[in-house]
């Protein structure tokens, strides 16, 4: 009998040709080998099928006809498997040797772990964070903990955080059969942080683990201030907030004050109609999400949900957070 890997690396891909190479290249020179890799493709039309097949046989692949999406192609594989751990990764990715036996290292150190975050560098940037795991704070935002910042050396012990980025992550099937997979409603963006919320209300723990380093072309897919992105964006925000957010009347009010403020610095920055666009699509859907609320699994309270988020912070601060962004973007384009 062939024994199952205990990991299975999801790589879904949409034209991702140019850097998906590297990336398969970098997986399979994982210290840690027991894995198998599941490439799922939306329906490219650019030979990356081909290049994958070519190049690495060893890799299983998903043809999709057209493209379902990032939260559908990730659960495909999710289903096409049985490992005792998935790691999700982007195709835009390289990662270091050491990732996944950390990750995997620190996963089976504690039983309420459900959800491991690598340390996402810039790739044409590599001394500043992308993302070191997801925060959520009180008034709904979620966004890239430490990103923009300088790496050093820091800590090197598992830290505990709200949940990873799906950019590069990995998780417990025990957990994803507790509370569901990835909703495939939001299509793309933010249906990790979603999968975290709903593990989090379920009880379970995340925790970033720094040694597991991954270097990451910022929005090689979606591209930064594509009307795809912000649109998305803007939708799956309300989508997340009716479906996730613990009801408690004053912090309500301060999520409505934060959105509408996001909204004028994205007509501020040209956005707007994207972003606008995307939020009254979102009505819509809520129904829906109202009634994905009531299926969730609660294990702990309201008032210690508000607790395992991040304090709000002044406007301009939450601004800052995507400083980095905009250089990341610039630095890409020059790259191609």
């Amino acid at each position: 009998m062939v024994k199952t890997p205990q990991v299975a690396i999801v790589i879904p891909n949409w034209n991702g040709r140019k850097y998906l190479e590297h990336c398969l290249r970098s997986v399979f020179a994982q210290q840690f080998r027991d894995f198998s890799v599941i490439l799922v493709d939306n329906g490219s039309t650019d030979g990356s099928v081909d290049l994958a097949r070519t190049c690495f046989p060893q890799v299983h692949i998903i043809e999709n006809h057209e493209n379902r999406g990032f939260a559908a192609a990730n659960n495909q594989a999710i289903l096409a498997s049985a490992s005792e751990f998935v790691a999700t990764l982007n195709n835009d990715t390289e990662v270091a040797p050491g990732w996944l036996g950390v990750l995997v290292q620190a996963i089976e150190a504690d039983s309420q772990v459900g959800m491991c975050a690598s340390k996402m560098l810039l790739a044409y940037e590599r001394d500043v964070i992308e993302a070191a795991g997801i925060a959520v704070d009180r008034a709904g935002v979620a966004w890239n903990r430490d990103a923009g910042t300088v790496n050093g050396p820091g800590a090197t012990a598992p830290i505990p955080v709200f949940g990873p980025s799906a950019g590069a992550a990995l998780y417990r099937r025990a957990m994803l059969d507790d509370v569901g997979l990835f909703d495939e409603d939001f299509f793309a963006y933010l249906e990790d942080v979603d999968l975290a919320w709903r593990a989090q209300w379920a009880g379970w723990r995340c925790a970033y683990v720094p040694q597991a380093v991954v270097y990451h072309v910022h929005s090689a897919t979606g591209q930064e201030g594509s009307h795809f992105k912000n649109y998305h964006l803007g939708r799956n925000k309300i989508w997340l907030l009716c479906k996730d957010y613990p009801l408690l009347l004053w912090y309500v009010l301060l999520v409505l004050a934060y959105d509408l403020m996001s909204v004028g610095y994205a007509i501020a920055a040209g956005r707007g109609p994207d972003a606008v666009q995307g939020r009254i699509q979102a009505l819509g859907g809520v129904p829906r999400m109202f009634a994905k609320r009531r299926q969730i699994v609660r294990r702990i309270s309201s008032r210690a949900m508000i607790d395992r988020l991040h304090p709000v912070e002044n406007p301009l601060t939450v601004l800052r957070r995507y400083a980095h962004v905009r250089t990341a973007n610039g630095k890409t384009k020059n790259a191609q």
